[in-house]
């Protein structure tokens, strides 16, 4: 089987350098076994994405010397998938509204002492899951606005033990439990970051799943989500991630040095590639 890898970043802002060392990784691996890289365009969050960034993305990638196999998916133009793949998953009796806002859970949390932990953080009390089919139909009919959440102890039930494996820590057993009911859908948004990503990396082929060492406890969850919905199971390689000179991790939002302040200053696509190990 050929090897497939992706590099799949959201428009919200440009590359900096924890974007490109993910993408060399990932394109390495798919050189060195003779494969494919692919790029794809993250952007199902419309109020965040933006379209110069797209342009910027390429811009970034070409300069540093990549390559990749078009046409380029981009996550806006496939909802249809997204939406089968929640329609299978409803026909299964997994999902359902949960019209909790923020305030709700937070109260909930307070009202019981807490809530386990999970990796995002406070796990989802469940107030909604085992709400009355009445009072559900007429909160539906009202419109009053609803996530779709997976019932997850149901889920686990259906698929028994699972594993994956990753290239760097070896096999790994899948503890999807520890999220509690996950969001797969909202209104605004019409499939969460797991089922997109999931979904795409099926329908892409996609054989080794490069990403960030932060993406490694999201890796549970997708294995769930490809059991239940019957998708190949790749392999995963989540890589270190890159520090500031303070060990925080590079990131848009704390305005990480872009590739194109870099390649403004002077700075070559050689020494880039050098500073990063490549």
């Amino acid at each position: 089987m050929s090897t497939v890898t992706r590099f799949a970043p959201s428009p919200t802002g440009e590359l900096h350098l924890g974007h490109a060392y993910s993408a060399l990784v990932a394109a390495a691996i798919a050189k060195r076994a003779g494969g494919r890289f692919l790029l794809r365009i993250e952007d199902i969050d419309t109020g965040r994405c933006r379209e110069p960034f797209i342009a910027g993305i390429e811009t970034d990638l070409a300069w540093l010397g990549l390559d990749w196999e078009r046409p380029v998916r981009r996550q806006s133009q496939h909802l249809d998938d997204y939406a089968a793949a929640l329609a299978r998953l409803q026909a299964m009796e997994l999902l359902y509204p949960c019209f909790c806002t923020r305030g709700d859970i937070a109260h909930e949390i307070e009202r019981a002492g807490g809530a386990p932990q999970g990796p995002d953080g406070p796990r989802y009390p469940g107030l909604c899951r085992s709400l009355a089919p009445e009072i559900r139909a007429e909160r539906l009919a009202a419109g009053a606005p609803f996530a779709l959440r997976l019932d997850m102890d149901k889920a686990i039930a259906m698929t028994g033990s699972l594993a994956w494996h990753d290239r760097i820590a070896g096999s790994v057993q899948a503890d999807p439990g520890r999220w509690g009911d996950v969001v797969l859908a909202r209104k605004d948004t019409p499939a969460s970051y797991h089922l997109a990503v999931t979904v795409d990396d099926a329908l892409q082929g996609v054989t080794v799943v490069t990403r960030g060492a932060d993406l490694f406890a999201a890796t549970h969850i997708h294995r769930l989500l490809q059991a239940l919905l019957d998708l190949p199971v790749p392999e995963w390689c989540h890589h270190r991630l890159l520090t500031d000179e303070t060990g925080r991790r590079l990131a848009k939002r704390d305005r990480a040095t872009s590739l194109r302040t870099l390649r403004g200053a002077g700075r070559t696509a050689d020494e880039i590639r050098a500073l990063l190990g490549f």
